[in-house]
Order: structure tokens, then C-alpha cells, then sequence
């Protein structure tokens, strides 16, 4: 639905670019969207390859980051969506990972108070750092985020395993960071998947209050879905309710 409010227009952004995730990932994203969020917004995918996205989608090119030469962008691309003017856009901005499954409603996270909002990082909550699979902010208001990564970026490298590192300690120390309410956006490898040993016998469960689960690390919705899992993921049984979600 391009189409949002014009008295403040709400935007849902992912990103896709390489041969990793197929555009299935991002019409299945559209479609849990449209289930979960009501009122009129704007869908977008910043991408290097729109071929196979649905109509419904506003493709649009990743913003370069102006990296040095031989430096891949990759890694820090997320980066791209707090240029001072992405293509025009205006509004609020919620961005979600195109691997993420939304199991529950998305309107509050277009409402709840914070001038940025992140996932706190689940493995150690000690530290300020967020999850990038979930992120809102207002378009064109945080530009001194990309414009010094693209100044510094040789310190930044050095400093930062990531965009998200960087992105939560540059606006912590602006007083601008805030975190989702715990039980909206679990992860799949943390919560999700039963205690040892009772993962071999038990399924992998949606955990109260979960709104969109994320998938980090080793293991994605079709891995999910089947049971599968590589040498450092622990077993896991097939995660049944994916497919009620995870479809167009």
C-alpha cells in the first residue's frame, strides 16, 4: 500500500541487496505487514534488485555510503537509511530486517514514546549496543549519524563490529536511544526454542507478547520451519507456526 497518512506519513523500510535472500523474503514481509498494521502506510525496499517484488512495494536504490575503495558496504549498509533525504521520503520510518516473522500487532511501534527505538541486544543486556532487526526513527532527522561514519569510517572500524554497535553508542551518547519493550521482538535462538533437553522432544513456541520474532546468527524462517540446524545450533524440532505467518 504506497499510500500513507498525509498528515504524517508512516513508512515500513527493509533492505535487500546481494543473492542471499530472494524476493520472496520481501513479499512475505509485505504481506505479514498489511496483516498486522492497520490504517494506510508506505511499504519500501531499498535494494540493488527489485526483480520478483511485488507491485505493492516501493523499490528504491541504496543510498551509496562513500566508503573508501576495496571496502565492502555491506556490512554497515543499514547505515544508508539516515541519509539527511532518502529519496524524498518523509515521516516515520520502521525498519525491519526482510528475515524477521511479525506474529502480532505493529501499530505501537509506530506510537510508543522514544525519539529512536532498537531491539536491546538479547545476549548481553548489560551493554547499551541494540539489534538493528527492528529500528523506527523519524526520516532526515539523525544525518550526523551517517555523515560521521562516512567521515571517520577508519576509526569507526576500528572501534564498532557493526552498523548497530555504532548506531546505539553514537545515539546513547546523544541521549536519543531507547529500547522495545522486552517481549515484543524475542529471538528466535534465544526464546523461542525450548531448554535443552526438552528441545528434542518439545516445538519451538511464539513466546507471550512476541510481535515480530528475529532471526540472527545461524538459523532463518525456512531453517525454522523445517528443523533445520548447522554445527554450532542447538536441535531443534520444526517451528510449525512460521508457515501461519511467514506467507504472503
Amino acid at each position: 500500500m504506497r499510500e500513507a497518512s498525509q498528515a504524517h506519513p508512516r513508512h515500513v523500510i527493509c533492505m535487500k541487496w546481494g543473492t542471499k535472500y530472494g524476493p520472496e523474503y520481501v513479499n512475505r514481509l509485505y504481506a505479514m505487514v498489511r496483516r498486522h498494521l492497520r490504517g494506510d502506510f508506505n511499504f519500501v525496499c531499498l535494494t540493488d534488485d527489485a526483480a520478483g517484488i511485488r507491485s505493492e512495494v516501493q523499490c528504491l536504490p541504496i543510498p551509496p555510503l562513500d566508503l573508501p575503495a576495496g571496502i565492502p558496504e555491506r556490512g554497515w549498509n543499514k547505515l544508508a537509511t539516515f541519509a539527511a533525504d532518502l529519496h524524498g521520503l518523509q515521516g516515520t520510518a520502521l525498519f525491519l530486517d526482510v528475515d524477521v516473522v511479525v506474529t502480532g500487532s505493529l501499530d505501537d511501534f509506530f506510537t510508543q514514546p522514544g525519539e529512536f527505538l532498537i531491539i536491546h541486544d538479547h545476549k548481553r543486556p548489560w551493554r547499551i549496543t541494540g539489534n538493528s532487526s527492528v529500528y523506527r526513527f523519524e526520516l532526515g532527522a539523525h544525518p550526523d549519524v551517517l555523515a560521521y561514519f562516512r567521515t571517520h569510517f577508519d576509526e569507526i572500524r576500528r572501534r564498532f563490529r557493526n552498523e548497530q554497535a555504532y548506531l546505539s553508542d553514537f545515539l546513547h551518547r546523544q541521549g536519543k536511544l531507547a529500547y522495545w519493550p522486552d517481549t515484543w521482538c524475542p529471538s528466535f535462538k534465544y526464546h523461542c526454542i525450548p531448554r535443552w533437553p526438552t528441545n528434542y522432544w518439545r516445538l519451538p513456541f511464539v513466546p507471550e507478547g512476541a510481535r515480530v520474532v528475529i532471526f540472527h546468527g545461524e538459523c532463518n524462517p525456512p531453517d525454522a520451519l523445517a528443523g533445520r540446524r548447522n554445527r554450532r545450533f542447538r536441535f531443534i524440532r520444526p517451528a510449525a507456526w512460521v508457515a501461519e505467518h511467514w506467507h504472503e
